[in-house]
């Protein structure tokens, strides 16, 4: 089962990440973008997902993925560390996320990470 610092060490792989504290959590950027956030006491994260997508995972497998009310009309999901199967579900995750925040340019210079979806 991945742990906060699973999602910090995966986070900061990626290409030009930082990790910011915001709202009194640790918060994870590329090029200065927010594409991850460790809230609940750092027993889940918080990602970039695209609001049709996210729907379908919440549904799909409620007990990984949900919704926080105050971040409903924005394209973000939240997913329980605990409910994950491995470190590379948690990569996969994160990087989809960083996928999305990431400026083209980067995205070009890392093939291997993959164009976000819809791209």
């Amino acid at each position: 089962m991945p742990d906060a610092e699973d999602v910090r060490r995966i986070a900061l792989s990626l290409p030009d990440t930082t990790e910011k504290v915001a709202w009194n959590m640790p918060t994870f950027r590329v090029t200065g973008k927010m594409f991850a956030t460790l809230p609940e006491d750092e027993t889940s994260i918080a990602v970039r997902c695209p609001k049709e997508e996210r729907d379908e995972l919440v549904l799909a497998e409620p007990e990984k993925f949900w919704i926080a009310d105050h971040e409903a009309q924005f394209a973000w999901v939240r997913a329980r560390l605990a409910a994950l199967e491995d470190d590379t579900e948690l990569r996969d995750i994160l990087a989809d996320s960083w996928r999305q925040a990431a400026p083209p340019g980067l995205l070009d210079a890392h093939p291997e990470l993959g164009r976000p979806s819809g791209d």
